[in-house]
């Protein structure tokens, strides 16, 4: 598969009303300083900061001057999310044709773009129809609207199932030393067979809960020898799986994202890597 994304992407759910509510100049700001550090690549999903941070990441585009062509947009459908931005009575997830056909053409719409670089079904559903899916994706493809399809959140029985009747291209998944269950159960390697790239949410875990600091004392040394920060350590960690893992990065931080730009060229060494693992796992491999 060739390269479509930057190393790492820059993960938009916080920059809103869910997190840092930053406004649409700031987030132009946020744009321009990522696009600076190498970040090119953009992950959303239409429910962020209850359905409005695309639209102000979309104003944030027109100010920021950037061309459409020097970055990536990932926007994600599926999930119902009730509020005062939605009427839905309950949270539920829909993959009908007719409403991800929609979702896609609302998020064009508040992004302001003709077409998102990576569109996925943000979690599983127990009334997914493989068959609706691939006619919306076909559809969305054929009219340019989305150039490539993936998933987040799915397992191998949910993507094998959907693989079935459309092409999976990516995977979105949790995914750090503290979420580590990917490691030994298979699921990075029928990624890998079934050549689908995985992105990593939450890269970091819980590196800066209140409850972690003995872990982050027991890292600090690692860290030190490699000349890192923690949180660049745990993202090198992650990029150093074989599958190529692309990190999706949640701060807003400029100085943190750019600092995080300098480490696919870093390795641990093998005891290292695993020292990382039993850390923040707590547990010692078998």
């Amino acid at each position: 598969m060739d390269k479509v994304f930057s190393d790492l992407i820059a993960g938009v759910m916080r920059w809103g009303t869910w997190g840092h509510n930053l406004t649409s100049n700031q987030m132009a700001n946020q744009i321009n300083s990522c696009l600076e550090t190498g970040i090119s690549s953009f992950d959303h999903a239409d429910i962020y900061g209850g359905y409005t941070t695309e639209e102000a990441f979309g104003k944030a585009i027109e100010i920021s001057g950037v061309s459409r062509n020097k970055i990536q947009l990932i926007s994600k459908c599926g999930i119902l999310h009730p509020g005062e931005n939605r009427n839905y009575k309950v949270k539920a997830y829909d993959y009908s044709k007719n409403h991800i056909i929609w979702s896609v053409e609302n998020s064009l719409k508040n992004l302001k773009t003709d077409y998102l670089d990576l569109f996925l079904l943000h979690r599983p559903s127990p009334l997914l129809e493989p068959n609706e899916v691939a006619e919306a994706i076909f559809s969305l493809k054929k009219e340019g609207k989305i150039t490539a399809f993936g998933v987040s959140n799915f397992l191998e029985a949910h993507y094998t199932f959907l693989k079935k009747a459309v092409e999976v291209e990516y995977n979105q998944i949790e995914f750090s030393p503290f979420t580590y269950e990917t490691l030994f159960n298979g699921s990075l390697e029928k990624l890998q067979q079934n050549n689908i790239k995985p992105m990593a949410w939450s890269p970091l875990g819980t590196l800066f809960a209140d409850e972690n600091l003995s872990i982050r004392t027991l890292l600090e040394p690692i860290a030190l020898e490699y000349n890192l920060s923690l949180d660049q350590l745990l993202i090198t960690w992650v990029m150093q799986h074989p599958a190529n893992i692309i990190p999706v990065v949640g701060t807003a931080n400029t100085e943190r994202l750019k600092s995080y730009t300098t480490l696919k060229n870093i390795k641990l060494n093998n005891e290292d890597w695993f020292a990382v693992l039993e850390i923040c796992s707590g547990k010692k491999v078998a």
